[in-house]
This record gives C-alpha cells, sequence and structure tokens, in this order.
C-alpha cells in the first residue's frame, strides 16, 4: 500500500469546502445551514480477521485493517459532502470523525461538521 493510500481529504477544485477550524480565514459566514453527518459501517472479510489476530499476537503494523479504515472515513466524508452540497451549503465547519465498534461486527466511522455558506470577505 503506498502512500497516497493512507490518505484522505479533498482534491484542489472541491466545491464543498470542509475544515476542522470553525471558520475560514478570508470569508465570511452567511448562513448557517446546520448539522450534516456522513455514516458508514464496515466489516473485515474473515481472511483479514485472522490475519490480523496472527499479526496482533508478533506486533506490527495491520495494513489490511488500516486499509480498511482510510476507505471508511474517506466514504464517510463523501456522504458528509454530498448532504452539505444538498442542503445548499458550500463549506462545512468544524468537521469530526467519530469512530466505534458496531456490536463486534465492524467498526462504524461517522463523518459531521457544521454546513454553512460563506463568502469571500
Amino acid at each position: 500500500m503506498g502512500i497516497e493510500e493512507y490518505g484522505g481529504g479533498q482534491g484542489p477544485q472541491a466545491d464543498v469546502l470542509v475544515v476542522t477550524t470553525n471558520d475560514v480565514p478570508g470569508y465570511r459566514v452567511r448562513k448557517v445551514v446546520g448539522e450534516v453527518f456522513g455514516l458508514t459501517v464496515r466489516s473485515r472479510h474473515l481472511g483479514s480477521q485472522i490475519g490480523a489476530g496472527l499479526k496482533s499476537m508478533i506486533g506490527g503494523e495491520l495494513k489490511g485493517l488500516t486499509k480498511t479504515l482510510v476507505q471508511t472515513r474517506n466514504q464517510a466524508m463523501e456522504r458528509l459532502i454530498e448532504q452539505a452540497r444538498a442542503r445548499g451549503a458550500n463549506a462545512v465547519l468544524a468537521f469530526r470523525f467519530d469512530v466505534t465498534e458496531a456490536a463486534d461486527t465492524g467498526t462504524e466511522v461517522c463523518a459531521y461538521g457544521t454546513a454553512v455558506v460563506i463568502d469571500r470577505e
């Protein structure tokens, strides 16, 4: 897995800006649309669970799990952006991820933030 596969986030031409901050320098919030979120739950296939179990005994990175979590976070973020766009927002402020185990069958990832309409100052 190359380094490009470990990341996420937006490309330079994103139509909905997503930031972890409460404001964007050079912009003002014209309208607060409200909370938006993107949710997904993923399970891993049996082969990778067995491999992760064996790897955890000897130590080291669980690359299969890392790849699954990256894909899951990216999917949750995409869903958040789709919801913000559908509600007329062009930005999401205070973006965060919440990750929990879902009944020992998978990993739940929720991306959330505040959808807003921003304008250049």
